[in-house]
């Protein structure tokens, strides 16, 4: 038989109402009865049965995540900072892989398994603005990811157009002139390619030069050999770049193989910069300088405001909360040689 409330009570003389009000946290429990209720949950081994809790609230006790691509390492290393924030609140996660189809998003955002969780947390990819506003019920939603959304729910996303000029601009201190972008895209402007992009094209206009469109590849996908396909396409030409800037790691460790293979130096040659600070960039044979987010932050300010509309009661938000978490610049050996690597935010 596993301890219960009961023996608690007993262990530090006190009623099972008061061990009751320590386990939740209550305010109204003078410090000194606190501690020695504490102590005797230290000392029985007492663990609280949280189904049991939130059964009494009407809840399960488990929000979902919903990510385009597990298998993507950004997105892996999300989901698990996702599962240890909400283990801060005692919920547990559900991880959904919508691979980035709309019908999918659709499927989740309109209230697929509403019935086993409470919250949901979306990073969608094909999702429009009509999808969100015909969700007329469903658990308490927020939004990751650098799609605009203009729907009553809270939105996580670092600020892409900021990063992408962070990243030009460290290679143009550099003294880049030819500065390509790797893994445009077709679809809305408001994916976070295009906007990318859009401050790929700021930073050049802002240092004095003149965006060329030359130096722009589409990709079919975000893998390795999307990068690498186009970094080939882009040597091909007469005028290839002195730098790039690729919309993830993934295009640009795709990139950095193909030049390695026609005998070019990084970043002697070319200097090549990524986005998300995966970490097979951190260990590849010549580093790789990256765009970091702050994914502990994204991941926790997702659950924060998940939770608290759950514990409102309020599926939607009557004034959407837009949060833009932080990132940082991390230089490595592929825009600054070999040497210590630094963070610039």
């Amino acid at each position: 038989m596993g301890v219960s409330l009961k023996d608690v009570a007993q262990r530090a003389g006190v009623s099972m109402k008061t061990v009751s009000n320590v386990v939740n946290d209550y305010p109204y429990v003078s410090p000194a009865t606190r501690e020695r209720v504490q102590q005797a949950i230290k000392d029985l081994g007492y663990r609280p049965n949280l189904t049991a809790r939130h059964l009494r609230k009407g809840r399960t006790g488990i929000i979902a995540l919903a990510v385009p691509e597990l298998g993507n390492p950004y997105f892996a290393d999300l989901a698990s900072a996702v599962i240890d924030a909400a283990a801060q609140h005692d919920h547990t996660v559900l991880l959904d892989h919508t691979a980035g189809l709309r019908e999918k998003e659709v499927l989740v955002a309109q209230g697929f398994r509403a019935h086993i969780i409470d919250g949901l947390i979306l990073s969608p990819i094909q999702l429009e603005t009509e999808d969100l506003l015909a969700r007329l019920d469903g658990p308490p939603l927020v939004l990751l990811g650098e799609r605009e959304y203009d729907a009553p729910y809270d939105h996580i996303a670092i600020d892409n157009v900021a990063a992408a000029r962070t990243a030009v601009q460290h290679l143009i201190a550099l003294g880049r002139r030819r500065i390509a972008f790797l893994g445009a895209r077709q679809e809305s402007l408001r994916q976070p390619a295009h906007l990318r992009l859009r401050g790929w094209r700021e930073e050049i206009r802002a240092s004095g030069g003149t965006p060329d469109g030359s130096l722009v590849v589409a990709t079919d996908g975000y893998d390795h050999r999307d990068g690498a396909a186009a970094m080939a396409y882009l040597l091909d030409r007469a005028e290839p770049p002195d730098a790039v800037f690729a919309y993830n790691d993934l295009i640009a460790l795709g990139a950095m193989r193909v030049l390695f293979e026609r005998g070019l130096r990084v970043p002697e040659d070319i200097a090549v910069v990524g986005f998300d600070d995966i970490e097979e960039g951190r260990y590849a044979a010549v580093s790789l300088t990256t765009v970091a987010p702050d994914k502990a932050a994204i991941a926790r300010l997702a659950v924060d405001c998940l939770v608290e509309r759950i514990d409102a009661g309020t599926p939607t938000a009557a004034f959407p909360r837009r949060i833009l978490p932080g990132y940082t610049l991390v230089e490595r050996e592929s825009t600054i040689g070999r040497g210590t690597p630094a963070a610039h935010p």
